[in-house]
């Protein structure tokens, strides 16, 4: 099982970038798909992005599509995000999770079930 810690959130304006990283233990983080999602209060938690075992497939969000960009490094052990051209609507509490299946890509990985391993999140707030 992998244990993930996010960090890198913060209170930016709109239009500014941000990068999250997220700290990954466990032997199955560099063999897994990875994804980033969010949650603002009183709503779901939303899918963001996700990258394939190699880092070679990426999947992301309409709504973030051209602006973020997931990445990682299996050697390090860390998953990123970066954000650019933040928007008030990117506010919400960000976190990184493993596939739950360990499997190294699949078609639209977009759902919160198939994933496990959850953060405690990271904060990002777009004042506007």
């Amino acid at each position: 099982q992998v244990q993930l810690v996010e960090s890198g959130g913060g209170l930016v304006q709109a239009g500014d970038s941000l990068r999250l990283s997220c700290a990954a233990s466990g032997r199955t983080f560099s063999t897994s798909v990875m994804g980033w999602f969010r949650q603002a209060p009183g709503k779901e938690r939303e899918f963001v992005a996700a990258i394939s075992w190699s880092g070679a497939i990426t999947y992301y969000a309409d709504s973030v599509k051209g602006r973020f960009t997931i990445s990682r490094d299996n050697s390090k052990y860390t998953l990123s995000l970066q954000m650019n051209s933040l928007k008030p609507e990117d506010t919400a509490a960000y976190y990184c999770a493993a596939d739950r299946y360990n499997r190294r890509w699949y078609e639209r990985p977009v759902s919160a079930y198939e994933y496990a391993g959850w953060g405690q999140g990271t904060q990002v707030t777009v004042s506007s």
